[in-house]
């Protein structure tokens, strides 16, 4: 039986709609702050913080930065899912979305290096150092006040609305830039108009202050809590220490369920976006509109992937997904080498599709995987481990292997074994979906549409 089937919440129970959209909101927010530096990596960084450069060394060193984040990401997860298990849900990610706001701020008003000199790249690297802390521990503390406040049978759905938050992030993200880009003159762009998007950040502070508050911690936390009487059942004095005791295979594996989604998303959302202004000369701003629209269609997929996988089981989706990213690894960049945005936008979509088919059920999934007790912990661990092994470093090595073979089917093979990878550790773990009967399901649902 796994830890999902042995909490005791009504299986149809759905969260409460103030903390469906507070998780949404925040989720989208914070992971806007985290995208922009993508965005901007790839478009100003370069001649901004590493001026006297190549274009292709200017790219490489600002991706570098961007990968900062993603090396510090697996530092949040440890120091808030301990946090997070010990003193609750809410409190950790509560945390975590200050100080993503207070960075991605200061990001916005850092001098640059004609400026400081060599002080401002330095500085870039440490706001996005705390920028990755914060993403680190941000992610299991909104999946889980979502997850373990829905009945077994409502999971899936509710997982979606922390999940949702990646696409929207992109497209506020992208928005932003577009609409700045608009307004401003290029040489204004380059000069301080880069800077508004995160600005704007500081709409994220009013999103803390109601999920401080107006929204509870979980009822599986405070059950937890409340038994203090029976040992086994206390919170963990070291919930770092007793998962990776305990739970090492689900980590890892945990962490393969991430690869492919996490490869062709930044694939899609920064190495192509460089990859297509630097060397097929395509305009900037459509290429944002095509991530932007293709992240609008993605939205849709997590929701309906995530519920889905309420009836027929987490895995079935996740194979599904690393299995169509597998198949699309080569048409992505046959189709992105033609240089035609309409083909361009096909390429996206298709992979956006099955990176969203994977991703959508991850939330409910990784927290099943582990005890309620070390949950904060396990999770962080498993999404973050796969933030530094893969994510931030997606669009360097996308850059690096275009320039040392002089051709994108080795960014396609490399799409391929991550496919593979996320196909292969899905086969491997157990089905944590609740093997209730479609009937039954069907009744728990309506009774709980009542709750």
């Amino acid at each position: 039986m796994t830890a999902a089937q042995t909490e005791g919440a009504l299986p149809g129970r759905r969260p409460p709609a103030k903390l469906m959209i507070a998780g949404l909101v925040g989720s989208s927010i914070e992971w806007y702050d985290f995208f922009i530096y993508a965005t901007a990596a790839a478009l100003v960084f370069g001649p901004l913080f590493f001026p006297g450069t190549s274009p292709l060394m200017g790219t490489l060193l600002s991706f570098s930065t961007f990968w900062a984040g993603f090396i510090a990401r697996p530092i949040g997860g440890l120091i808030f899912g301990h946090f997070g298990d010990k003193l609750g849900r809410k409190p950790a990610l509560v945390t975590c979305l200050v100080l993503m706001g207070l960075s991605t701020f200061l990001v916005g008003v850092l001098p640059t290096s004609s400026s400081i000199g060599v002080a401002a790249p330095i500085a870039l690297v440490a706001l996005r150092f705390l920028q990755g802390i914060a993403v680190g521990g941000q992610w299991g503390g909104v999946v889980l006040l979502l997850t373990e406040s829905a009945g077994t049978r409502r999971k899936g759905l509710a997982g979606t609305f922390g999940q949702m938050g990646v696409p929207i992030g992109v497209i506020l993200g992208n928005t932003a830039f577009l609409l700045v880009s608009a307004l401003v003159a290029p040489e204004a762009f380059l000069a301080w108009g880069w800077r508004i998007p995160f600005l704007a950040s500081a709409a994220l502070f009013p999103v803390v202050l109601f999920i401080q508050l107006r929204v509870e911690d979980t009822p599986v936390f405070k059950e937890i809590q409340q038994r203090k009487q029976d040992e086994a059942a206390q919170v963990v004095r070291a919930p770092l220490l007793e998962v990776m005791r305990t739970h090492r295979r689900q980590i890892l594996l945990g962490a393969g369920l991430l690869f492919a989604s996490n490869a062709i998303f930044y694939v899609s959302i920064a190495g192509v976006l460089d990859y297509a202004t630097r060397e097929l000369g395509l305009s900037r701003d459509v290429l944002l509109l095509i991530s932007l629209a293709s992240s609008a269609f993605g939205i849709g997929v997590i929701l309906a992937a995530g519920a889905l996988s309420d009836r027929v089981g987490r895995r079935p989706l996740i194979l599904a997904g690393a299995a169509l990213i597998m198949v699309w690894a080569f048409p992505f960049f046959w189709l992105v080498d033609t240089g035609s945005l309409v083909l361009i936008a096909a390429a996206v979509t298709v992979g956006g599709i099955g990176s969203s088919l994977a991703y959508g059920p991850l939330a409910a999934y990784l927290g099943e995987l582990f005890e309620p007790r070390v949950r904060y912990s396990g999770v962080s661990l498993a999404y973050q481990l796969a933030a530094i092994l893969i994510s931030g470093g997606t669009p360097f090595i996308m850059t690096a292997l275009l320039a040392a073979t002089g051709t994108s089917a080795s960014v396609s093979a490399f799409l391929l074994i991550m496919g593979l990878a996320t196909f292969l550790s899905a086969f491997l773990l157990p089905e944590t979906a609740s093997a209730v009967p479609r009937a039954k399901a069907d009744e728990e649902l309506r009774v709980g549409e009542g709750q």
